[in-house]
């Protein structure tokens, strides 16, 4: 598949079959993750990989939504504040770092037949918790995995995004 079509097939699923996902396929996933671009190539993450189902229902506890718990398998994606990238001004770079590698990871889960979510609104304290993270260590994302039980509407890009002229700048901002 070409990587626009990967990009228009990924759509945040939250209806997953009742299927397992083989551990060559989620090292693969979080490959993905792993050579991803981050500032200073410093790359400040942490990646958990969930999916015995005693941790699963710990995780769950963090977003208390049903759909959510029919993901076979969530990710974790933590960012290591005390090692990313600040810039001169302070900016921590971690967050983005984290989104890169996140992204990452949903189009590498498309490319291989799966669905995937971005959760940001969680409860990160229990996350860390449950996780045993130290201080500088967040959870950033919770991404739920896993076979989707729907199809994605690839045409919706067509009347549910900005029309590329509308956020194209050609040399200075008009």
């Amino acid at each position: 598949m070409s990587f626009i079509n990967i990009a228009k097939n990924r759509y945040s699923c939250r209806n997953f079959l009742d299927k397992s996902i083989s551990k060559e396929i989620l090292e693969k996933i979080i490959e993905a993750a792993r050579i991803a671009p981050s500032a200073r190539n410093i790359q400040p993450w942490y990646f958990f990989v969930i999916n015995d189902r005693n941790m699963l229902e710990k995780i769950y506890e963090c977003y208390n939504r049903d759909w959510f718990k029919t993901a076979p398998v969530v990710i974790v994606a933590c960012g290591n504040h005390s090692t990313s990238w600040k810039r001169e001004d302070g900016k921590d770079h971690c967050d983005i770092d984290i989104a890169i590698a996140v992204d990452h990871i949903t189009l590498a889960a498309t490319d291989m037949g799966l669905g995937s979510c971005w959760v940001c609104r969680f409860d990160a304290k229990k996350c860390s918790q449950i996780l045993n993270l130290p201080s500088y260590v967040e959870p950033i994302v919770l991404i739920p995995i896993g076979y989707p039980a729907d199809k994605p509407d690839t045409k919706r890009h067509e009347f549910q995004r900005v029309k590329l002229s509308e956020i194209t700048n050609w040399d200075y901002f008009k």
